[in-house]
């Protein structure tokens, strides 16, 4: 048996502008997540958890809170774009084109619009990606452009782990 390292995510040299990178996960968004987030967040905007209130409005139901979707899509990316992040430097230019519901399930994709050399930093590189997440039915929910500070191959720090007891060779 052989121990293969799994995925450590993309370093500031894989990036190509150009490139699209589906997400492998897609999430379904349940009530409880939408009224959470919204109570964590103090959001008091009642469309978001007042049911009553809700079934008033043009929409008829609860709306999921934007800043959960913009959390769940940016969190969805985390594998392929900033895995290997020093820092996020800002997100720009974010639509929310239609609404998220409970009950949807968020999908997401990335493409890489520009990459550099950092100007303070020789163990980084600035990313810049065009992140959209859409719903089951292909709809576009939500648009944003990400900014990330991403290590340059062998400056990441590593990840401490123990060798589990009992697992050596020949096991």
């Amino acid at each position: 048996m052989s121990v293969k390292d799994g995925w450590r995510g993309r370093f500031f040299e894989d990036f190509e502008v150009g490139d699209v990178y589906r997400h492998p996960l897609g999430r379904t968004v349940t009530e409880t997540d939408n009224v959470w987030f919204t109570l964590l967040t103090q959001n008091t905007a009642p469309i978001h958890f007042d049911r009553h209130y809700a079934s008033q409005t043009e929409f008829g139901k609860p709306l999921v809170d934007s800043t959960f979707t913009v959390a769940l899509v940016t969190g969805q990316s985390v594998t392929d774009v900033s895995q290997n992040v020093m820092a996020n430097l800002g997100w720009d230019e974010v639509r929310l084109p239609a609404p998220v519901f409970e009950g949807d399930t968020i999908y997401s994709q990335s493409e890489v619009l520009a990459k550099r050399e950092s100007g303070s930093r020789d163990n980084v590189g600035i990313v810049t990606v065009k992140t959209t997440g859409y719903n089951q039915d292909g709809t576009v929910v939500i648009t944003f452009r990400r900014t990330v500070m991403v290590y340059k191959r062998g400056y990441s720090p590593g990840v401490a782990r123990p060798e589990p007891e009992g697992l050596g060779e020949g096991v």
